[in-house]
């Protein structure tokens, strides 16, 4: 399997979010790496509440988390629609599981990832035994990633060469731009577009349609991100899109203001 990117790809604001919190993806052991993108470590003390925005990936994520005042707790996130967005306020901590799209069926194989999407389920519903605390109490980073380690290992993976399939399939859309119609991947992969349909849907969670569009929306994202003006009719050429009408639909629905008045905010004076 392709390494996946490292990149802040999603993360709406990432400059603002880092200089308010300490933010850190550390990389599971090898064995883990097919399975797993990166771990995702965050502390803060913050003197006034702070939101953070993220466009969530095709990806489903463990989330152990302990908020000031509040007994510490984990979750199951599935693959969110819409823009994922976290009030963080006074001090706290979290440690995430970011893992590859397609991989999570192999540590949850009891039903179909789409039965995940969209929502956030803690954990108790679906491992009452696990203690949270292990993983977030230690002071030492490098203990609360063997924790990590150690909690991953102990779910699987259950191997299925389905998710192996469903993973390289979204690694091929995450990094080949000529890839804009589900029928013409469909053909090219030498499925219907039903099977992939399906494929998607008990392995990925989210249709590739969606999947396709959503690295549209990281790409046009991480280049309003730059400090450099955007030809965003050019931009919405390369990335398939009919025109540049269409990118500031999608962007929009997705973020919340239009691509321009995004780049525009965050370009320095």
């Amino acid at each position: 399997m392709a390494s996946p990117r490292r990149d802040t790809r999603g993360i709406v604001d990432a400059a603002e979010l880092f200089a308010r919190v300490n933010f850190r993806r550390p990389e599971p052991p090898e064995p883990l790496r097919p399975y797993v993108e990166h771990y995702w470590l965050i502390d803060w003390d913050l003197p006034e509440p702070y939101v953070s925005h993220v466009v969530p990936h095709p990806s489903v994520h463990i989330v152990f988390q302990q908020y000031e005042g509040q007994e510490p707790s984990v979750e199951v996130a599935g693959v969110q629609f819409g823009l994922f967005t976290q009030k963080l306020e006074g001090r706290g901590r979290v440690c995430g599981v970011k893992f590859r799209p397609g991989a999570f069926r192999l540590f949850a194989p009891q039903c179909p990832v789409s039965e995940w999407t969209g929502r956030r389920t803690w954990w108790p519903e679906v491992y009452p035994d696990t203690d949270p605390a292990a993983i977030l109490a230690p002071d030492e980073e490098a203990a609360r990633i063997a924790a990590l380690d150690a909690f991953v290992h102990t779910l699987g993976p259950h191997p299925d060469p389905q998710a192996d399939l469903a993973t390289a399939l979204v690694d091929r859309i995450r990094t080949d731009r000529t890839i804009r119609r589900v029928g013409d991947f469909a053909r090219a992969e030498g499925m219907s577009v039903r099977l992939l349909q399906r494929l998607f849907a008990g392995y990925v969670g989210v249709g590739p349609k969606w999947v396709i569009l959503r690295y549209r929306i990281h790409e046009a994202l991480e280049r309003a991100e730059t400090s450099q003006p955007v030809d965003w009719a050019g931009l919405a050429a390369d990335l398939g899109y009919a025109d540049q009408a269409h990118l500031v639909r999608d962007f929009t629905a997705t973020v919340g203001v239009p691509p321009t008045a995004y780049a525009s905010a965050r370009r320095p004076t």
